[in-house]
């Protein structure tokens, strides 16, 4: 495992505070855009995707299908919910280095022992009018077998 210094990170790759949790930057936005979500969507976006150690990304939800890539560091827990069922994967250097979260579906990750850099690809991109963050009581209810992870991995 490669150990990240997460704070030198954050300042070498531009990264900001996330609304989810963890740092961020966009590192790519197509030129070109496509008919999506009752607008106009550019047709691919990137972003780095930092957690510290401990740290998590709440649960959320994205109109579009989200690629997750491991680039560095610990590994990483993503955990989806969709129609009841939760799924945990692990990304990390000798784990799954890509997943896919379909769109719609719940979403959360959590950074293990260490720091993780990671990156996400959507399509059609990404924009935060077609993000949404789960209300812990709301997706507790639709997921009453899963209250554990829903109460771990939100905020609200």
């Amino acid at each position: 495992m490669t150990e990240l210094d997460p704070e030198e990170l954050i300042q070498r790759l531009g990264l900001r505070p996330h609304p989810e949790g963890g740092h961020y930057r966009e590192t790519y936005r197509a030129s070109f855009e496509v008919p999506a979500h009752g607008g106009m969507r550019a047709a691919s976006t990137a972003i780095y995707f930092l957690l510290r150690a401990g740290e998590y990304s709440a649960f959320h939800r994205v109109h579009s299908d989200e690629v997750w890539h491991h680039y560095s560091g610990a590994s990483l827990e993503l955990h989806t919910l969709s129609e009841g069922i939760h799924q945990k994967v692990r990304l990390g250097p000798r784990e799954t280095p890509q997943w896919v979260v379909r769109a719609g579906v719940w979403q959360a990750a959590r950074a293990g022992d260490g720091a993780v850099l990671c990156g996400c690809t959507v399509a059609p991109g990404f924009d935060f009018a077609d993000f949404e963050m789960a209300e812990r009581e709301g997706l507790r209810a639709a997921f009453p077998a899963h209250s554990d992870v829903v109460e771990a991995l939100t905020r609200l």
